[in-house]
C-alpha cells in the first residue's frame, strides 16, 4: 500500500477505535479523551500496517494539533499558506519516502577527504536539498566540479541563492534517477532506506569503474560496502562507500 494510503487508513482506523471506545462507555466524557483515543488508535493502526517508524509520532500528534489549531480561530488562508509552504519543501516526499535531510560540515569535510587529492574530480549529490554538503565542498576543493539535483522547489531555490558565488557548483531541479551518473567520480546520497535498492541498481548500470557511491546513514541492502567512514559529529554519522562497477585493477587501461 502506498504510504499516503497507509496514513489515511491509519487515521480512519484511529477514529474507528475512538468511536468504539466511546460507544462502549470505556472513555471518560470530554473532547480530549476522544482525541487521545483517536491519536493512540491511529499510531497503533500505523504500526499494524507496518508504516515507517517516523509516521508514528505524526499520527500521535496530528489530531491533537488539528483540534488546537481549530481553537485558535485562524483565518483559512493561514492553513492554505502552511500547506503550500510544506508542499514546496517536501514536494513528493509522501510518495518517495525521502524526507529533507541536511548534511553537516563534519560530513562535508570527510567527503572532501575522500576525493582524489592529485587531480580534479566531479561529484553528484542526488537529493541535494539546500546545498548544505555542496557549498562547503565547493570551497574546500575549488578545482573540483560539484553538481546537485533536487526535486523540491523550496530547498532548490535556497541552494541556488546561497551558492550564487561558487563557480564550480551547478544546481539543477528534477529527478536524479532520470539524470546520467556516468560522468561523475563520486555520487553522494542522503536519502532514506526506501530508494537505496534503486540507487544501487542505477549506480551499477551507469557508474564508471573506480567511481565511488557514498551513502550517508543508509546502507545499500544486500551489498557489502568497500569501507565505512565514521564521522565525528553528534549524530555519529556513517558514510557507506561502494564501488558499484568495481575498483580499477592494476595494469588495466
Amino acid at each position: 500500500m502506498p504510504p499516503a494510503l497507509k496514513a489515511l487508513a491509519a487515521q480512519l482506523g484511529g477514529w474507528a477505535i475512538a468511536w468504539l471506545l466511546a460507544r462502549s462507555g470505556l472513555l471518560p466524557a470530554g473532547l480530549w479523551a476522544l482525541v487521545a483515543a483517536q491519536a493512540a488508535g491511529a499510531a497503533l493502526a500505523a504500526a499494524a500496517l507496518r508504516s515507517a517508524r517516523w509516521w508514528l509520532p505524526i499520527h500521535l500528534a496530528f489530531t491533537p494539533l488539528a483540534v488546537l489549531a481549530h481553537g485558535l480561530g485562524l483565518h483559512p488562508a493561514w492553513y492554505l499558506g502552511v500547506f503550500l509552504l510544506l508542499l514546496a519543501i517536501y514536494w513528493t516526499s509522501f510518495r518517495t519516502q525521502v524526507p529533507l535531510y541536511l548534511s553537516n560540515r563534519h560530513t562535508a569535510a570527510e567527503v572532501a577527504r575522500l576525493l582524489p587529492a592529485d587531480r580534479p574530480a566531479s561529484l553528484l549529490d542526488i537529493g541535494s536539498g539546500t546545498g548544505s554538503l555542496l557549498r562547503p565542498l565547493a570551497r574546500l576543493r575549488p578545482d573540483c566540479r560539484f553538481t546537485g539535483i533536487e526535486a523540491a522547489p523550496a530547498p532548490h531555490w535556497v541552494a541556488r541563492l546561497l551558492g550564487l558565488r561558487l563557480g564550480n557548483l551547478t544546481l539543477e531541479r528534477g529527478d536524479f534517477f532520470a539524470a546520467p551518473w556516468s560522468t561523475y567520480d563520486v555520487v553522494y546520497a542522503f536519502l532514506s532506506p526506501v530508494p537505496m535498492a534503486m540507487v544501487w541498481k542505477k549506480a551499477c548500470a551507469e557508474m564508471r569503474p573506480d567511481s565511488l557511491l557514498l551513502s550517508n546513514s543508509f546502507p545499500v541492502p544486500g551489498a557489502e560496502p568497500a569501507f565505512v567512514v565514521e564521522v565525528a559529529d553528534r549524530r555519529r554519522t556513517r558514510l557507506y562507500a561502494y564501488h558499484p562497477a568495481g575498483p580499477v585493477r592494476k595494469g588495466s587501461k
